[in-house]
């Protein structure tokens, strides 16, 4: 049931990231760093778009409760790597 609630809350947080892109970098301001790196005139808008779309990905994987098999399965194994 917590992964549920937490799933759709992610979800939630990552589509509202990504629907409303434009009303947080006016608030947030622009990355130097996005700007220059992934474009000049929307690199800042690429990076919360993508930083969005993680979160949904994110949120989709806790709500079917694969979110701890994934992160195992990847990153878990630079961290723990004499555990079975």
């Amino acid at each position: 049931m917590k992964n549920i609630f937490y799933g759709i809350l992610i979800i939630t947080g990552g589509f509202f990231i990504v629907w409303k892109t434009k009303w947080i970098v006016d608030n947030l301001g622009r990355s130097d760093w996005a700007e220059e790196k992934l474009g000049t005139s929307g690199g800042t808008v690429l990076l919360y778009k993508f930083i969005g779309l993680l979160i949904l990905i994110f949120g989709m994987l806790t709500l079917a409760g694969l979110k701890d098999d994934f992160l195992m399965g990847t990153i878990g194994k630079i961290f723990f790597i004499n555990q079975k």
